[in-house]
């Protein structure tokens, strides 16, 4: 149980961090939007969901700026990029209709077009689209800080990436869907939202810190 709790536990150091205060901020954009827009459990766990798009955006980044195998040459990192755009894609597209089928008003209404029509006019509100907007701004404080500024990108490779973001995702969405459709049974309570963000918040920052761990061990 102790290796396990020691996992688990986030040294006080890692909070102090730039990347990891802006994530924390950026987490309570949603909070913001829970206490006074009125958000329900499809907004935000599609709120968590577009930043799949914006993680897998990053990576295809990442990967242009890793440097090329071990055998000097490029070619390969111009196969992989467009490789790693599909099938991310794909797996990206799949988990947005789960959502959009579990937790937006799709099937509410015996008109499946009046449903889905809904549930996206649903997603046109200013506050959605700054949390959005924060969710961008996180990653790339990250991309610039840790991945350029600290020289990650120098101690990576194009392997690494390609499975990095799905570790990342798998383990946090698993998590969101699981405490989503929980608070969407109990009817979008509001501490029930408050607690799913901040478990949201908790496995990002613990899967943000393990990651950046990898290239920066001290």
């Amino acid at each position: 149980m102790a290796p396990l709790l020691v996992k688990l536990k986030i040294p006080l150091s890692e909070l102090k961090k730039v990347s990891v205060i802006v994530l924390i901020l950026t987490n309570l954009v949603s909070v913001f939007g829970v206490i006074f827009m009125d958000w329900d459990a499809f907004l935000v766990v599609f709120l968590f969901w577009t930043e799949n798009v914006i993680i897998g955006f990053f990576n295809i980044l990442k990967m242009a700026v890793a440097p090329p195998d071990a055998t000097g040459k490029w070619g390969p990192k111009y196969k992989i990029i467009p490789f790693f755009c599909v099938h991310y894609g794909m797996f990206t597209l799949v988990h947005g209709f789960i959502v959009f089928a579990i937790f937006g008003s799709v099937f509410e209404n015996d008109d499946l077009f009046a449903g889905i029509s809904a549930t996206y006019h649903s997603l046109i509100n200013p506050a959605f689209g700054w949390a959005v907007l924060a969710l961008a701004v996180s990653h790339t404080i990250s991309f610039f800080v840790n991945y350029i500024g600290k020289g990650e990108f120098k101690k990576t490779s194009l392997g690494q990436l390609m499975v990095q973001p799905y570790a990342r995702v798998i383990i946090l969405h698993i998590t969101v869907l699981i405490g989503g459709f929980l608070v969407m049974l109990l009817g979008s309570p509001v501490v029930g939202l408050i607690l799913l963000i901040a478990l949201k918040t908790y496995v990002d920052i613990l899967s943000h810190v393990r990651q950046h761990h990898i290239f920066n061990p001290a």
